[in-house]
């Protein structure tokens, strides 16, 4: 079997443009794989069109090659933009084999460690920031099944807060506590915004009200500051989406202090590549809890990702607070019900792309998630 071409395709969701890739082979089969990376689809888009000369006429069956090739081989970094083109890449080759031996992709990774995968809610907080809009959400959360959700309080926030958002932010924390009770796990999002003085004071403000971790709550680039933070923090500490290699996830683990490791497969690579680093995770005691923010397609990724994954914890999941034409653009999405996603048996990924539904809804450069302006909660791109 031969890889013989690639095509790209953009939806454009309001809040970020996914992008897919089909892999096809000289035998009829093609996989689908995804690279989506906020405000930057379309630079992938033609990275991934860059590199695709590196694996024609090759076997998709040599994972290890391809990734080589379109990594190690380039000689050049380019982060989170490179490792998303070849992760859409590698997820289509996984796919493909997956589609030929008639499995399902965990199983090709040592086999299914758990038949049901909880999962927690995230987007569902679109509105005022305020503790009562953030309360009334999250019991509408609560009412379709979950026993978890994640949000970020602080509003548009960088490296420190005044004290009226400082109280504010807490204050919707508590409003979400309030509205969940006591078995419901919260989980708060830092989004890489605080120094060092401000996330470890945020953390003891926060722990009265129990949440199971603070994630990402200050910059990645400075992998020293996570540590120092998850050393004095009350609350558990989550992190790991933004690196992009195996090396900064070493550094990372290897202080014994992050209690939840969530690698972004897009940004390692791929999914393989998280799958690995899902061991290092487990020999530094950390549980697994993937970043699984994008499309449909890095849901069904994540779904196999974890499945295989003993010390797997707990799912990301937008999906069922995207735009009601997500389900339209893919066949076999994942579905959560009553806050489980039970594990498919369907080969490969287990899902496939609408081509005619992506193409209705072509790529908006408005489309984005502008963390660090008024409003980003509405999740309506720059509009904001």
């Amino acid at each position: 079997m031969k890889i013989t071409a690639i095509e790209t395709y953009i939806a454009g969701n309001p809040w970020k443009n996914w992008l897919f890739a089909r892999v096809f082979t000289d035998e009829g089969i093609y996989g689908v794989g995804e690279g989506t990376l906020n405000y930057f689809a379309k630079t992938v888009e033609m990275a991934i069109h860059e590199l695709k000369p590196l694996i024609l006429g090759i076997d998709p069956f040599q994972v290890e090659i391809i990734s080589q090739r379109l990594i190690r081989d380039v000689w050049s970094d380019g982060a989170h933009i490179h490792m998303c083109a070849v992760a859409a890449i590698e997820t289509a080759c996984w796919d493909i084999i997956g589609k030929a031996c008639n499995q399902p992709i965990y199983n090709l990774w040592g086999g299914k460690c758990h038949d049901r995968l909880r999962a927690y809610a995230n987007g569902w907080y679109r509105g005022p920031r305020t503790p009562e809009s953030f309360g009334e959400k999250a019991k509408d959360v609560i009412r379709r099944g979950y026993t978890a959700l994640k949000f970020d309080p602080f509003g548009d926030a960088w490296r420190t807060l005044s004290r009226y958002d400082f109280d504010l932010s807490i204050d919707i924390i508590r409003a979400v506590r309030d509205a969940v009770g006591s078995k419901v796990d919260i989980l708060v999002e830092g989004h890489r915004r605080f120094n060092v003085g401000t996330a470890v004071e945020l953390a003891e403000a926060m722990h009265p009200f129990q949440p199971t971790w603070f994630e990402e709550p200050v910059e990645h680039t400075r992998i020293s500051a996570t540590i120092e933070v998850a050393r004095r923090s009350p609350v558990p500490i989550a992190s790991g989406e933004n690196l992009s290699n195996k090396q900064q996830v070493a550094e990372l683990l290897e202080a014994d202090v992050v209690s939840y490791f969530q690698p972004e497969p897009l940004n390692l690579g791929g999914l393989y590549a998280a799958r690995k680093l899902a061991e290092l995770a487990d020999a530094h005691f950390a549980m697994m809890a993937p970043h699984s923010a994008q499309g449909p397609l890095c849901s069904a990724g994540c779904v196999q990702l974890n499945a295989s994954t003993p010390n797997f914890f707990i799912h990301e999941i937008f999906d069922e607070f995207n735009e009601p034409w997500e389900k339209e653009i893919v066949t076999g999405a994942v579905e959560v019900v009553d806050g489980y996603i039970d594990v498919p048996a369907r080969p490969g990924l287990g899902i496939d792309l609408n081509i005619e539904e992506i193409r209705k809804h072509p790529y908006q450069q408005e489309a984005w998630l502008p963390l660090f302006k008024s409003g980003w909660e509405m999740r309506e791109g720059e509009k904001t």
